[in-house]
């Protein structure tokens, strides 16, 4: 039910998404999570939007995934890949309220790497 709703959203409101969470309004179009991961996807609903500089990438979320970060980072590896000239601006929406303290997590850290994403946690 979500994944269709948020994906009917972000699609025909792009650039209100944009606006939201760039701070901009840009014309974005929809790239297929296919050409950014080499894994199946594994996500509630995931949105990839690009413009001419920019990839926003939306992952909403029903549910907390102690995954999620890995994924993130994984999907900003693809996106480099596809295109080194763009930067990209990831946001994990979480839909459902929890007291789980994997939703306030907003980042990926293995050895000395790094990655950070943002995160909306709908309720708040």
């Amino acid at each position: 039910m979500y994944d269709n709703t948020c994906r009917f959203l972000a699609e025909h409101f792009s650039s209100d998404f944009a606006s939201w969470l760039l701070g901009e309004p840009v014309s974005l179009t929809e790239i297929q999570p296919t050409e950014l991961s080499l894994d199946p996807i594994r996500a509630d609903a995931l949105i990839l939007l690009e413009s001419a500089s920019t990839i926003l990438h939306l992952e909403f979320q029903t549910r907390p995934d102690p995954d999620l970060p890995f994924r993130m980072f994984d999907y900003r590896g693809g996106g480099y890949r596809r295109d080194k000239t763009k930067t990209m601006r990831q946001v994990v929406i979480y839909l459902k309220q929890t007291t789980s303290a994997l939703v306030h997590k907003d980042d990926f850290t293995l050895e000395r790497t790094r990655h950070e994403f943002d995160v909306v946690r709908l309720w708040e």
